[in-house]
């Protein structure tokens, strides 16, 4: 019996130790995971089609995209569909969590997907182009541009649900119609194919599907499997996060702050410099958004009327100044641009809460400004020639019309006087000529 332990134990050991090789993360499949959250811009745009290359470069077993968008630029919209479609990993989208959802352009991204799953409280829909919902007279909106957009979109959504296999009719209606459903029916309309309440449990589900890739059809290994997150480079998360109205309108202001502030004091520079990073970081983030052209020019002018408003202090250019900042602000972003697909639901525009009170702290200050530099131009200047006259001093030596030196201003001068004057007796300069100073001895 003592014999047969001894052989027994150490394969049992042996076994174990099997096992756990079996279960170490070495061998546990690999799936990159990457996050499209909020507006799709070209910042977004970049970092999900840089994923793809990443996940096929690492010959992971997936991408996971986890999604909550309003929507954004369909031209960025169509570059990650086209990563998607042509990827040669299996592309795992994520409606989640719950209270997200896939909204206008989000629906592309999630119908290019090979597999696709949504939490419960989420919802997909509401393609529609933005320009078919101005509710304008169709010949100023122009009837014939805006159904020559829809039919265009309509058949890009058809063509990406038939080649993943989806409900192309349902695609079709996305668009059409704006329609918008939750997660338990877009599974039985075949929108997307389960409703999963994490990824963990998503990537659960699909393990030991197959799916078509670029490379031929592939079998997933994602149960359990180690997730690597793919971060956006920082000049992708610099134009992503500043692709927000909010933050384009602010940028703008800075840069008005930063002209009145330099202009008010010449030489100080930091405003200045600060005042030309914001506007240029202003341009930039204006390139990922539909930003009406008017509006800047309303803002410039706006801009340049507060700017006014400090040297001539009528306190009209002020107000004025103050009204076009708003209106500029109120139309930045055209939510109605032919390119632009956003839930209409969402708030891709300025608030008028953030809009009012910032144009109105901006007036305000400029014509602060203003008011001081009007008192600053009544006072006697202190600096330079024109500030001696006036000044006491002390005499170094012995002062006459001959010459002598003055200790005036915290600076020794060369001084002449009508009448002598003893070293070390108070003066007073009278005028000044060139770099003479004519003084008087100061009577007690």
């Amino acid at each position: 019996m003592a014999w047969r332990r001894a052989r027994v134990l150490p394969l049992l050991g042996l076994m174990l130790a099997s096992g756990v090789l079996a279960e170490s993360p070495r061998d546990r499949p690999i799936v990159s995971r990457c996050v499209l959250e909020g507006i799709v811009d070209a910042g977004s745009g970049a970092y999900l089609t840089e994923c793809v290359r990443k996940a096929e470069e690492a010959g992971h077993a997936a991408l996971l995209v986890r999604v909550d968008t309003p929507g954004g630029s369909l031209e960025s919209t169509r570059a990650i569909v086209r990563a998607f479609l042509a990827s040669r990993v299996p592309v795992l989208v994520w409606v989640g969590p719950s209270g997200a959802r896939a909204g206008s352009a989000g629906v592309f991204v999630t119908l290019a997907s090979h597999l696709a799953a949504m939490a419960p409280g989420t919802n997909i829909g509401a393609a529609h182009p933005v320009l078919g919902l101005t509710g304008e007279d169709p010949q100023q909106a122009g009837e014939a541009m805006a159904r020559k957009i829809e039919n265009d979109t309509a058949a890009f959504a058809e063509s990406i649900a038939r080649q993943r296999g989806r409900n192309a009719e349902w695609a079709a209606t996305a668009v059409r119609e704006s329609v918008s459903v939750p997660a338990d029916r877009a599974v039985e309309l075949h929108v997307v194919e389960t409703v999963a309440s994490s990824e963990e449990a998503f990537l659960a589900w699909a393990d030991g599907r197959r799916v078509e890739t670029a490379d031929g059809p592939r079998q997933l290994a994602t149960r359990e499997a180690q997730v690597v997150e793919l971060s956006p480079s920082l000049s992708q998360r610099l134009l992503h996060g500043l692709a927000e109205p909010a933050i384009v309108y602010m940028l703008f202001l800075v840069a008005a702050l930063g002209l009145m502030v330099e202009l008010t004091h010449p030489g100080v520079f930091a405003p200045g410099l600060i005042s030309i990073v914001a506007f240029v970081l202003a341009l930039l983030a204006s390139s990922a958004l539909p930003v009406r052209t008017g509006a800047v020019l309303l803002l410039f002018l706006g801009i340049g009327m507060l700017i006014a408003e400090i040297f001539v202090t009528s306190g009209l250019l002020g107000a004025g100044g103050a009204l076009l900042l708003i209106l500029g602000g109120v139309l930045l972003v055209d939510r109605f641009d032919p390119e632009w697909f956003v839930d209409p639901s969402s708030r891709a525009s300025v608030p008028l809460p953030l809009v009012l009170p910032t144009a109105i702290v901006v007036a305000g200050f400029a014509v602060f400004l203003a008011f001081r530099s009007a008192q600053t131009r009544h006072l006697p200047q202190l600096a330079g020639d024109a500030g001696l006259p006036g000044e006491r001093g002390t005499t170094l030596g012995p002062v006459s019309s001959e010459g002598g030196e003055v200790f005036v201003h915290g600076e020794r001068w060369r001084a002449v006087s009508a009448s002598p004057i003893q070293a070390g007796t108070p003066v007073v300069v009278r005028r000044v000529e060139g770099l003479t100073l004519y003084v008087d001895e100061v009577k007690t």
